[in-house]
C-alpha cells in the first residue's frame, strides 16, 4: 500500500465522518424535540440530560475524528512530500 493510497483513505474517512457529524448536528437542531420524544419512550431522560448526552457525544465524535482521521492524514501529507 502506497502513501498516496493511505492519504486518500484518511481523507475520505475524514470527509465521511465530518458528513456524519454535520448530519447528526443538523438532525439534533431541527428534529431535537422529535428525537427526545422517541428516546423518551425507551429511556427516562429530561430535556437537559438528553441535550447533554448528545452534545457530549458530538464532542467525543469530533475529537476521535480529529485524532484518528485528521492527524494521520496530515502526517501522511508531510511524509509524502
Amino acid at each position: 500500500m502506497t502513501i498516496d493510497i493511505m492519504r486518500r483513505f484518511f481523507m475520505w474517512c475524514l470527509v465521511i465522518n465530518a458528513g456524519l457529524l454535520i448530519w447528526w448536528f443538523l438532525f439534533f437542531i431541527f428534529a431535537g424535540d422529535w428525537m427526545h420524544r422517541m428516546h423518551g419512550k425507551w429511556f427516562k431522560l429530561s430535556k437537559e440530560q438528553f441535550n447533554t448526552i448528545h452534545y457530549t457525544g458530538m464532542a467525543f465524535y469530533k475529537i476521535c475524528m480529529l485524532i484518528f482521521n485528521l492527524v494521520p492524514y496530515i502526517a501522511l501529507c508531510i511524509i509524502g512530500k
